[in-house]
């Protein structure tokens, strides 16, 4: 499977004997998925099958997904209200001076919903079936457009994702080879603290011992070495796989933002500050991504 983005679009037409029609989709990134259908022409019948199609599909995104269907024209096209015409003409005469309309205002009054309405045959139960298989079969043509869209525009995404995890990596590289970050290098400024101290005043030993020790598990940052590196493995196995990985690697981002705020917060020289610093950048513009990911 192939990483996959939230945002595509797709356009299928499709014909029967007497009309035709025509499937719009448009999708946009979401926290989950959100379908908002516009079936006319009297489909409205199939929305329930068109969201089931569209979720086995599509796990993320929001989804709007539109029907319109033209019958052939001819005489019978438009049927008209004459009954409620009529009433909207006595009405309008009861607040117009002369004793007749204009065509203008004729036209105001067919527009009023109910006066003018689509006329739509009867159709035996086998014929709307096969119009439903039809119109059906063409929206699982939008969709497959649709999916093949958001793949190629996952492809993209797919590339800036793994170079931000690549730099990501040089970075924590730098931070882990920064000469303050070195156990010996840690080891020779708390001894020369520890002696500093040990000039200044009087101290219990035991307890200097435990203050040294504590400060030197904060100087450390070996863990969150580690732990970067563990989540730069993870976050290349999501992207081989593929799939609906955009939740997993939205934590995965807050999980290396933790550990690049613990490590700017252990930092003790102006290298390993601007590694933590860099690291936060890169990070911030990792997720930024990863927004638009399924």
């Amino acid at each position: 499977m192939t990483v996959s983005s939230m945002t595509g679009f797709a356009r299928v037409d499709g014909a029967a004997d007497g009309f035709g029609w025509t499937w719009e989709l448009r999708s946009v990134n979401g926290k989950g998925l959100d379908v908002r259908l516009r079936l006319n022409g009297g489909f409205e019948r199939l929305e329930a099958k068109v969201r089931d199609a569209v979720s086995k599909r599509f796990k993320r995104g929001n989804m709007g997904v539109t029907l319109n269907v033209t019958r052939s024209g001819d005489s019978n096209a438009y049927s008209v209200n004459r009954e409620l015409l009529a009433e909207l003409v006595q009405i309008a005469e009861e607040f117009d001076n002369t004793s007749s309309l204009s065509a203008g205002t004729i036209a105001d009054l067919m527009n009023v919903r109910g006066v003018l309405e689509a006329y739509e045959p009867q159709e035996d139960e086998a014929t709307r079936d096969a119009n439903d298989a039809a119109v059906l079969a063409s929206l699982n043509e939008a969709i497959d457009q649709m999916a093949a869209h958001r793949a190629e525009e996952g492809e993209k995404l797919d590339a800036m994702l793994r170079g931000h995890v690549d730099n990501i990596e040089a970075t924590v590289t730098r931070a882990e080879n920064c000469e303050s970050a070195r156990a010996d290098a840690i080891k020779d400024r708390l001894k020369r603290q520890v002696e500093e101290l040990m000039d200044a005043g009087k101290f219990d030993p035991e307890r200097l011992h435990q203050e040294a020790a504590i400060l030197a598990t904060k100087a450390d940052i070996r863990e969150e070495i580690d732990r970067l590196k563990a989540h730069i493995s993870a976050a290349r196995d999501m992207l081989t796989k593929g799939g609906a990985i955009g939740r997993k690697l939205d934590f995965l981002c807050q999980e290396f933002n933790r550990e690049a705020n613990t490590l700017c917060s252990k930092a003790n020289d102006i290298e390993l500050t601007n590694c933590g610093m860099e690291l936060k950048v890169i990070i911030d513009q990792l997720r930024e991504q990863v927004q638009n990911v399924e």
